[in-house]
């Protein structure tokens, strides 16, 4: 529903994986992303994404590059947070 409502598309449940993303030495997230091939959409084939947060916020990240596989869609999510968080 997410995919559909952001992304203006169909998708379907392809596969899960999970990723834990070190950054600094530190765990920046840890968790499953769930893959969705997408249908109809313009531009990318495949989308990847996770829950996050409190209160729960879902992040998409389509399969355009640099992201190419569930590990570099986090780090490419990881960045978006970390920028959205020092902007408040």
């Amino acid at each position: 529903m997410v995919i559909a409502t952001l992304h203006e598309c169909d998708s379907k449940h392809v596969d899960s994986v999970p990723v834990h993303e070190v950054f600094q030495g530190q765990t920046a997230w840890k968790g499953v992303v769930e893959v969705f091939d997408l249908i109809g959409h313009q531009k990318a084939k495949r989308c990847y994404a996770w829950a996050h947060g409190e209160p729960e916020e879902f992040i998409t990240i389509l399969e355009i590059p640099p992201v190419k596989d569930a590990e570099s869609a986090v780090k490419v999510g990881v960045s978006y947070l970390i920028q959205k968080a020092q902007k408040k």
